[in-house]
């Protein structure tokens, strides 16, 4: 595996260096120690990117580029990522501290984002036609919006930078990506895939940097037509009020604190195992994650034992090590965070149990798989996004009291319900207000669904053809067939 000793930036088919010569560190989240420089983008950058991409949409093949034509590049890059799946898993390993048994996975779900759209586009973009009468037929086409802003997360990079690089390329769009600092590794090498695919130039462009200068910007710049931004509620936030003035439209996949309600009917033994999943995984940084159970009380001793002997289990470890389940957070400044999430629960009277980081992992960004026990649905820390292996335990008797409890929270993203009544895993799922709800299920995702939450964790939908409303302008023409009546003023 290959890194490069400095991550350049991708313009207009091109890697380049920064306007301004500048470069910040990338740091490894097992050492803390530099991996390589990475070039630090500003607004000449972007300027130069959104140049790039507008003269490609404007003036260059891609937008009137034959469907069939277009979609070969599109396969084309899927096919390279498989070529290069095995580097990316572990360029994903080390540049984000997940473990490589689970980044091989995810990784691996990139090229299935890139042929499930060219699919999608081939079949399911088309038109609706309404006929009135004999006078009239009314039809919709759809068009690519134009140059597409695509701000992107650090705790998926490759999976989700192709989840949104994919539906924007295939419907006709020129993107440019702007990759979370933290985890720039995977996005360069996207770079580099694209580049050997041989998109036309200005098609693909990736500026590296800071979100307060290379992510202002880009949001803030005229000629960019759409943002999709994926990460916290606050920074979507600021990025929709930033970019108000240009009129953009935005896609916000925003933070979660989805609620996981496990019944004294469930399977009790596949509820342990996809609670534990659901919030142990990817360290802890998932926007899906069950970060609160509500456990029926008839049933809350034994769960909440099973937790502990099963957090006690938990293999924390490398992240190059295929046995390791729970690896390093991030940054030190992401593992600080948490670590006072932690120590506000202990204030508010939270019990704290967690397992055992060992000694030789020191250098690194972790926290321990961590229970918080005796959590009543008011604290912070039933409240407040923690985004990381720290799962809040709050027990209840009715179902009237878990939906209210479920709902009494400024995010509705998932939710995560276990019964084996069906009848009120439908009603509870209707209830609670979500984008998204498993029911005996832990997060399995289906691309064809849409995939997007409501209230403070998003606004719009990714997914299936419900992207396609992002993605596309779509246009009704008005044909007259007949000759309907015209009213004639001043005859």
């Amino acid at each position: 595996m290959e890194i490069k000793p400095t991550v350049l930036h991708y313009i207009n088919g091109e890697f380049v260096e920064g306007t301004k010569k500048q470069q910040f560190d990338n740091i490894c989240p097992f050492s803390n120690e530099p991996i390589n420089k990475v070039s630090e983008g500003h607004k000449e950058d972007i300027d130069l990117a959104v140049a790039a991409a507008r003269e490609a949409f404007d003036n260059g093949p891609w937008k009137k580029m034959k469907l069939a034509e277009r979609l070969k590049y599109i396969y084309k890059i899927a096919d390279l990522i498989d070529e290069h799946i095995d580097e990316i898993a572990h360029l994903e390993s080390k540049d984000t501290g997940l473990p490589i048994s689970q980044t091989k996975k995810m990784t691996s779900r990139a090229s299935q984002n890139f042929r499930f759209y060219a699919e999608m586009v081939n079949t399911k973009l088309y038109g609706e036609a309404y006929q009135v009468d004999d006078e009239f037929i009314n039809y919709t086409v759809h068009s690519p919006v134009g140059v597409a802003g695509l701000i992107t997360p650090w705790n998926a990079p490759f999976m989700l930078e192709t989840w949104k690089v994919a539906p924007s390329l295939a419907t006709g769009n020129t993107v440019i990506l702007k990759p979370a600092e933290w985890s720039p590794l995977s996005a360069n090498k996207l770079a580099e895939i694209i580049d050997e695919a041989g998109l036309p130039k200005g098609v693909f462009n990736i500026v590296h940097g800071f979100g307060e200068t290379a992510g202002a910007s880009l949001v803030a710049h005229p000629n960019v037509n759409m943002i999709s931004f994926t990460g916290e509620t606050t920074t979507g936030a600021e990025i929709i009020k930033n970019g108000a003035d240009t009129m953009k439209r935005f896609s916000m996949e925003l933070g979660g604190k989805s609620p996981i309600i496990v019944f004294d009917d469930a399977d009790f033994e596949r509820a342990l195992d996809a609670c534990i999943w659901g919030i142990f995984s990817f360290n802890g940084e998932r926007c899906t994650a069950n970060s609160r159970l509500f456990i029926h009380e008839d049933i809350k001793d034994e769960f909440v034992a099973r937790l502990k002997e099963r957090v006690d289990n938990i293999r924390v470890g490398a992240p190059d090590d295929e046995t390791t389940q729970v690896g390093p957070l991030i940054h030190k400044v992401h593992q600080e965070n948490v670590l006072n999430y932690i120590n506000i629960a202990k204030e508010e009277g939270a019990e704290v149990y967690s397992g055992k980081v060992p000694d030789e992992f020191s250098n690194g960004n972790y926290i321990a798989p961590t229970l918080l026990l005796n959590v009543t649905n008011d604290m912070t820390v039933a409240q407040e996004e923690i985004f990381g292996p720290v799962m809040a335990v709050i027990s209840f008797k009715t179902e009237e009291e878990v939906i209210r409890m479920a709902n009494d929270i400024k995010y509705g993203l998932a939710g995560y319900v276990w019964t084996k009544d069906f009848t009120r895993g439908h009603r509870v799922a209707n209830a609670i207000e979500s984008g998204m709800i498993w029911v005996n299920s832990q997060n399995v995702r289906d691309l064809r669904t849409p995939f997007g939450g409501s209230k403070y964790s998003g606004i719009g939908r990714e997914g299936g053809h419900y992207g396609f409303e992002f993605y596309t302008e779509i246009k009704v023409i008005h044909l007259a067939v007949g000759d309907h009546h015209i009213p004639q003023f001043g005859k």
